[in-house]
């Protein structure tokens, strides 16, 4: 089985940076998809999988980071997650986030 490799070059525009909200739902784009995802700053690599990780970067606004996968579905991966920081990380389901947070209770 042929694995693919995709990168993507992102900047965080939200003014708070990569803080614990948009690393959540950076963590969740990333868990939907086999292939592995991680996001470069300079020398630093993160499992884009874990908010831990992705906050470890710390990356304020204007940060540039490259985002790379590798699997089958890296192309979808790489584009999800790029759509989602272009989003200014509003591009989720906050129906779904809810309904958790409510069946949690």
């Amino acid at each position: 089985m042929a694995s693919f490799r995709a990168t993507r070059t992102v900047v965080i525009g939200i003014p708070e940076g990569l803080h614990a909200r948009p690393a959540e739902l950076l963590a969740r784009t990333a868990a939907k998809f086999q292939s592995q995802v991680e996001l470069i700053n300079g020398s630093l690599r993160a499992d884009a999988k874990s908010i831990l990780h992705l906050l470890s970067l710390g990356a304020p606004q204007g940060t540039e980071l490259v985002v790379e996968a590798v699997g089958d579905d890296a192309e979808q991966a790489a584009d999800a997650i790029e759509q989602l920081v272009a989003s200014g990380f509003t591009n989720t389901n906050t129906d779904t986030v809810q309904t958790e947070r409510a069946s949690s209770k």
